[in-house]
C-alpha cells in the first residue's frame, strides 16, 4: 500500500511538468512528514552521508574532461584518423563516424558530449559528400550512445553509487560489449550504405594513416591513462577521473592549442552547471532510496517475485521492459538512481551478477537515449541537424533495432559482460 502511495505521488508531481529531481525530493519529504514518524534529523543526516561517497567525485571530473575535449579539437583529429582507416568502405564517412564515436566515448564518458563533438564535425561533411541527412543523423545519434557504455562512463559511476558495486569492475565489463555494439552499428551502417550505393572515399595511403594517427595520438593516449591506470592499480576510478581532467586540459590548451585560455572560464562554468545538476539529482535520489529502504519496498518486491516463481529469465525480461518504458519519460541518470536500488536486491536474491546487471541497465539507458519522447541524443542531434524529432526517430530506426537486438544478447549472455573482469581477476 505504501509503495502505491509513493509512486502515485511521484507520478502526479512529474505529470505537472516539475523536474524529476524536485519531484523525487518532494515525494520523499511529503511521505516522511505526513505518514511516518521519521525525525527530520535522520533525513538531514542521510542526505549528507548519502552523497559523501568517494566515487561521486568522479562525476564532475569526467564532465570537465569531456568539455575540455569537446572544445579542444580532439574530436576533429579522431574523425580524421577514423576516416583514414575505414573511409574507403561502403558508407565511408558513416563508418568513420561510428569509429570516431567509439574512440571519443572512450575519453569523454558522456553520450550527449559524443554526439555534439563528433556530429558537429562529421554531419556537415557527410551532407557535402552526398549522403542523405537522415542517414548521417541516424549514424551519429545512435553511435553517440556508446559514450555511456565504453568506459569511462558517468552512468556506470551512478550505478556504482546506487548499489555499491565496484566502478573498476563495471568499467572493465563495459569494454567488450561496447566494442561489440560499435561493430554491430558499423555493420548496420555498411549494409545500408552498400544497399543504397552511398559514396565511398579513396583508400588512404599508409603515410596518410600514420600522419592521422600521429595527429590524434595525444587524445587517444587518454584511453591508456584512464583504463591502464585503473587496471594496473596506479589509481582508483575517481583518481583516474581527476587525471583525465588534468590530461585533457594540458592536451587541449598546451599541446593542440585549440582551446584559448580566454574560453577557459566558460568551459569551467558549463562543467560546474552540468555537475551541479547531476549532483542535485543524486542527492534527491539518495533520499528516495532511503525512503524505499525504510519502507522495506525492495525486499518485499524481491519476496513477491520469488514467491510468484519468477526465475532470472523472466525477471530480466521484466527489468528490460520496465527500463525501456521508463526511458520514454525520464533521462538515464534519474532512471538509474531511482530503479537500481529497487531492482538490485531482487537481482541479488536471484543470483544475478551485480556487474552484469549494471551493464544490462547501461545498455537499456543507451536505447532510451535514442528514442522519443525524451531521448537526450535525439534532442542534441536535432540541434545539430535542424531536423524535427519525428523525422529523426524515423532516421534512427535501423540502428535502434540493432541496439535492441544487442540488448537481448547482453541480457541473456552474462559472459559477454564478465569476460574481461574474469580475465583480469576482478570477479
Amino acid at each position: 500500500m505504501n509503495a502505491a502511495i509513493i509512486f502515485a505521488l511521484l507520478l502526479a508531481l512529474m505529470l505537472t511538468g516539475m523536474p524529476i529531481s524536485i519531484s523525487l525530493g518532494l515525494t520523499v519529504l511529503t511521505f516522511l512528514f505526513t505518514m511516518t514518524q521519521v525525525p527530520i534529523e535522520s533525513v538531514a543526516l542521510k542526505l549528507f552521508t548519502g552523497i559523501e561517497k568517494f566515487e561521486i567525485m568522479a562525476i564532475p571530473f569526467f564532465v570537465l574532461a569531456g568539455n575540455f575535449l569537446t572544445h579542444g579539437g580532439v574530436a576533429r583529429r579522431m574523425i580524421r584518423f577514423a576516416t583514414s582507416m575505414v573511409g574507403h568502405w561502403h558508407g565511408g564517412l558513416g563508418l568513420a563516424g561510428v569509429m570516431a564515436c567509439a574512440l571519443f566515448a572512450a575519453v569523454s564518458g558522456s553520450s550527449p558530449a559524443t554526439v555534439v563533438a563528433i556530429g558537429s564535425v562529421i554531419l556537415p561533411a557527410m551532407v557535402k559528400q552526398g549522403f542523405p541527412k537522415r542517414f548521417g543523423a541516424g549514424v551519429i545519434t545512435t553511435s553517440g550512445a556508446l559514450g555511456i557504455l565504453i568506459p569511462p562512463s558517468i552512468a556506470m559511476v551512478m550505478y556504482s553509487v546506487s548499489t555499491n558495486t565496484s566502478v573498476g569492475s563495471l568499467f572493465m565489463a563495459g569494454v567488450v560489449p561496447g566494442l561489440a555494439l560499435a561493430f554491430l552499428l558499423g555493420l548496420t551502417t555498411w549494409w545500408i550504405a552498400r544497399k543504397n550505393n552511398f559514396p565511398r572515399l579513396e583508400r588512404a595511403t599508409a603515410r596518410e594513416r600514420l600522419l592521422a594517427f600521429k595527429d590524434s595520438v595525444w587524445g587517444l593516449l587518454l584511453i591508456v591513462v584512464v583504463i591502464g591506470g585503473i587496471y594496473s592499480g596506479i589509481f582508483t576510478p575517481t583518481e583516474a577521473a581527476a587525471m583525465s581532467a588534468v590530461y585533457a586540459f594540458i592536451v587541449a590548451v598546451f599541446i593542440y592549442r585549440d582551446l584559448p585560455l580566454s574560453r577557459l572560464p566558460k568551459v569551467l562554468l558549463d562543467s560546474a552547471a552540468m555537475s551541479a545538476m547531476l549532483l542535485y539529482i543524486i542527492t534527491n535520489a539518495v533520499l528516495f532510496s532511503f525512503l524505499m529502504t525504510s519502507e522495506n519496498i525492495p525486499q518485499a518486491m524481491a519476496d513477491w517475485m520469488i514467491g510468484q516463481g519468477f526465475g532470472p529469465v523472466v525477471f530480466l525480461l521484466v527489468v528490460n521492459l520496465l527500463l525501456l518504458a521508463a526511458g520514454n519519460v525520464m533521462e538515464p541518470s534519474s532512471i538509474i538512481l531511482i530503479m537500481a536500488p529497487i531492482l538490485f536486491p531482487v537481482a541479488m536474491k536471484l543470483g544475478i551478477d551485480p556487474v552484469h546487471f549494471g551493464i544490462l541497465i547501461t545498455v537499456n539507458m543507451e536505447v532510451g537515449m535514442c528514442h522519443p519522447p525524451v531521448g537526450l541524443n535525439l534532442y542534441v542531434a536535432s540541434g545539430i541537424t535542424k531536423m524535427g524529432i519525428t523525422e529523426l526517430t524515423v532516421a534512427v530506426w535501423p540502428w535502434l533495432m540493432t541496439m535492441i537486438g544487442f540488448l537481448i544478447v547482453v541480457t541473456y549472455w552474462p559472459g559477454l559482460s564478465l569476460m574481461l573482469p574474469h580475465a583480469l581477476g576482478m570477479r
